[in-house]
């Protein structure tokens, strides 16, 4: 298993972003309200998730929608 994951799924905030993700795809405007934080804050971590590549976001007009790209992520939250 790649460290990266670990890494990245590490802080809780990510965390719970991957978790709301794995049950399908959300803008990355209404992620903000489902974990209870700042716009700022949310984007860093989005953005740490990219980087990991746990997470891809493709463009719709303005908007980013994000969804989990990395299978391994879904197996491994099932068992913890």
């Amino acid at each position: 298993m790649d460290t990266r994951i670990f890494k990245a799924l590490s802080d809780q905030t990510r965390l719970e972003l991957v978790r709301i993700l794995l049950k399908g795809e959300r803008c990355a405007c209404e992620l903000p309200e489902m974990v209870k934080k700042a716009q700022p804050t949310v984007s860093l971590q989005l953005k740490k998730l990219r980087a990991a590549r746990i997470l891809s976001c493709r463009k719709e007009g303005r908007k980013c929608i994000y969804r989990v790209s990395d299978p391994k992520v879904k197996r491994m939250l099932e068992l913890i």
